[in-house]
């Protein structure tokens, strides 16, 4: 993917909104401009997805969007970074991202196993409270 292509798509889609602005009243206030960046945050993420996911992977990652949308948002973020980076040297289909999703499902196994906490309760041993019964 090239950078010239990200760029054109930035460009069309700034001029885009400016000439929605310009058709728009005066003092719409911050709520419109808040939802208007982010519509167009979410345009320019489907642009790039669409550029670096085959169709089956694309659908793939819809339905799991469906079912769980932060896991959803997290591959998709993940993608664009490859995307940005140069990393990506071809589209990514199904199988791959598949893979991914392993290794991130993987990773947030482990991060649990390290967050959990066990207490132990001994029963009987030192702090045993039968000792108060012998008064």
């Amino acid at each position: 993917m090239a950078d010239a292509e990200l760029e054109e798509i930035r460009r069309a889609r700034l001029a885009q909104l400016q000439q929605q602005q310009g058709g728009a009243p005066r003092g719409a206030g911050s709520e419109g401009q808040e939802e208007q960046r982010k519509q167009a945050e979410n345009e320019r993420r489907s642009a790039i997805l669409s550029q670096i996911l085959e169709p089956e992977a694309a659908d793939r990652l819809g339905r799991i969007r469906l079912v769980k949308e932060s896991r959803a948002a997290d591959i998709e973020n993940r993608l664009i970074m490859l995307a940005q980076t140069g990393q990506l040297r071809q589209k990514v289909n199904e199988e791959q991202l598949k893979q991914l999703l392993n290794a991130v499902a993987e990773n947030q196994r482990k991060d649990e196993e390290e967050q959990k906490v066990v207490f132990n309760r001994r029963k009987g041993g030192w702090d045993d409270d039968d000792d108060l019964l012998d008064l």
